[in-house]
């Protein structure tokens, strides 16, 4: 695990080894144990390493035996030994017992075929200096990140955008037009970033650059892979999600450094664990919570822990804490994101980091098993489109004139919909038409509904429920889940795996018929079922209730009111958005005439995000 930075020379005539240094200085955080740097006339490459694998012997950058190629590598190969016997059979010489080194043989080897023998969450690049060719690529779920900045002849890349500050020639400068888009979905579903001329590299994708020439391609789409199995029964498909997962655990446990594991009480995190106390029974675990005792689910993971005998290490996160650690999370987190959870996430890494170098953590199920309740909202939605749509219009028109009391209104307007038109996570924080009434300088921005089309048409041909978890894979999991876990826990030092976006669960995942995905008012039922046979049935049952903050309430305490206030009426704000909306917005929720939290967040984050790059970076 480590963070990588680089950049192409171009013709830059300072000092090219304190810059690369300098780039890579700036996420320590991700690589605190070692640096090392590699610079030749076309390109620089820095490197910090936190050191799991091959501990003496797996620094990077790597060159392979003539020294034509470098390599690059954040992440872990779960499969790095198979691969690695199968390349030593065939000749080629492994200077350490890293995973790392794999990649730079295996695509000696294999080229652009590596990829599809990997199991793992990687971002990595080669460097070809015969060819003067740069090669590098992304994992198939997006877990570890990579960004790259290209304007004019300039080109980096890197783990963080943040070490991009640190090059003279980068120009920093936001891209306001994405503000309205950002609004509506709580960060930007598209390669673009908030900084202008800096991009993602998007989940499933390679690069190749050359002559200053990038061409990016996909080569893993899942929306290509779904295909339900309808010959297995529900005893198999338990049998099955048993087998892969127990062995996807223990893949995911392959380190020379001790192994723990978060634990919220919920079936995702309950089931992880279960299964890495198998091999290890002295596992440590870690949970957080609040004094508020309502939003602490520390009872249910501390419960459970007693019941199966680990050792559970809990940390509790103050009103105080988290309103003074908000703006360097967003410092952290690249990209500005106003998912709450992501603060009490920052904080169980940090108590975590104390003892352990890897923990083992449960996101991911939701999406591949069908754990989210719109996705039985999709179920229903499902059934009804069985009607003819001119007559659900009809239906609709009518309960469009009907009191909103009225019981079935929604679901009526919301059947006569598409798909794509009525996913909530399009208009998730403010809608469409909201978002221009906050907004000082709104523009001309997109439609947050055709922002996520064009996943939608990709899967067309599926059911709804089936269509939901692809897109939730392709943006919420991408930009949201996988980004606050990659961030908060490499802010802290921390190596976080997660076993259930493991390449042989997702084909496991996508041969699962809707019906044993979601049923009734029940989620995950096929995965529960699994889970039920090895853990308390009290967590098995459980039902999602997410990392519960209690911010509401915080923001209606003077204290804190008063601290979004002064952010409010500041100049960043007034920069961005229309200061006597958004102090309404705060004020209606002050004296509990609206819930405004989620929107009151979210403009906050982004003053919080822009002052720690604009104006304190």
């Amino acid at each position: 695990m480590c963070g990588f930075a680089g950049y192409f020379v171009n013709g830059y005539g300072g000092d090219r080894r304190a810059v690369i240094q300098a780039m890579a200085d700036r996420i320590v955080h991700r690589g605190p144990d070692q640096a090392d740097y590699y610079v030749d006339d076309d390109i620089a490459m820095g490197f910090r390493r936190l050191s799991i694998i091959d501990l003496e012997g797996g620094s990077q950058p790597i060159e392979n035996e003539d020294g034509s190629r470098v390599l690059m590598f954040n992440g872990e190969i779960y499969n790095y030994r198979e691969l690695r016997e199968e390349l030593l059979a065939d000749g080629h010489i492994f200077r350490t017992k890293s995973d790392s080194e794999v990649l730079l043989h295996g695509y000696e080897q294999w080229g652009v075929a590596l990829l599809d023998r990997l199991r793992g969450m990687y971002a990595f690049v080669i460097w070809n200096k015969d060819e003067k060719k740069l090669f590098g690529a992304r994992d198939i779920f997006g877990i570890k990140p990579f960004y790259y900045y290209k304007n004019g002849s300039d080109f980096f890349f890197g783990s963080e955008i943040k070490s991009f500050l640190s090059h003279p020639s980068f120009v920093k400068e936001l891209d306001e037009s994405r503000l309205p888009d950002w609004l509506c979905y709580e960060y930007l579903p598209m390669r673009e970033t908030f900084f202008k001329n800096v991009f993602k590299l998007l989940n499933g994708e390679y690069f190749e650059y050359q002559n200053g020439e990038l061409s990016i391609h996909k080569y893993y789409d899942v929306a290509d892979r779904f295909k339900a199995d309808t010959t297995l029964t529900a005893e198999d498909w338990e049998r099955r999600i048993t087998e892969e997962f127990e062995e996807s655990v223990k893949v995911h446990q392959i380190s020379d450094v001790e192994v723990g594991c978060f634990l919220s009480g919920g079936v995702d995190s309950s089931y992880v664990v279960n299964e890495v106390l198998k091999g290890n029974d002295r596992v440590r675990t870690f949970s957080v919570g609040y004094a508020e005792e309502k939003y602490s689910e520390l009872g249910h993971a501390q419960e459970f822990s007693r019941v199966i005998g680990v050792e559970n290490i809990a940390n509790k996160v103050s009103a105080e804490e988290y309103f003074d650690w908000a703006g360097k999370i967003q410092y952290y987190m690249d990209e500005p994101l106003p998912n709450p959870s992501e603060v009490p996430l920052f904080f169980l890494a940090q108590n975590a980091a104390k003892y352990v170098k890897v923990v083992l953590s449960g996101e991911g199920a939701d999406e591949l098993f069908g754990g989210y309740p719109m996705y039985l909202e999709g179920g229903h939605f499902a059934k009804y489109s069985r009607v003819p749509r001119l007559l659900r219009r009809g239906v609709a028109a009518i309960a469009k004139r009907l009191p909103d009391k009225v019981k079935g209104k929604r679901f009526a307007i919301r059947g006569a919909m598409k798909p794509y038109e009525r996913f909530m996570r399009a208009n998730y924080v403010f809608t469409r038409d909201e978002r221009m009434k906050y907004l000082k300088n709104p523009g001309t921005p997109c439609d947050p509904v055709e922002l996520s089309r064009k996943h939608f048409d990709k899967v067309a041909a599926l059911d709804e429920p089936t269509q939901l978890q692809y897109v939730d894979m392709q943006t919420w999991m991408l930009y949201d889940i996988l980004q606050k876990a990659d961030r908060m826990s490499m802010a802290n030092s921390l190596e976080l795996r997660v076993p259930f976006l493991d390449r042989k669960m997702l084909e496991l995942a996508v041969t699962l018929p809707t019906q044993h995905r979601i049923r009734g008012n029940v989620t995950k039922v096929a995965l529960r079922t699994a889970a039920l046979k090895q853990l308390p049935e009290c967590t098995a049952n459980r039902p999602k209730c997410g990392f519960p903050v209690p911010l509401n309430d915080w923001l209606r305490q003077d204290r804190y009111y008063q601290r979004v206030r002064e952010a409010f009426e500041g100049e960043i704000a007034d920069k961005f958005f229309n200061r006597e909306a958004i102090l309404a917005l705060l004020e209606e929720h002050k004296q509990g005439r609206a819930l405004n939290m989620k929107k009151i967040w979210t403009i906050y984050t982004f003053i919080l995000w822009y002052e720690q790059f604009f104006v304190l970076n």
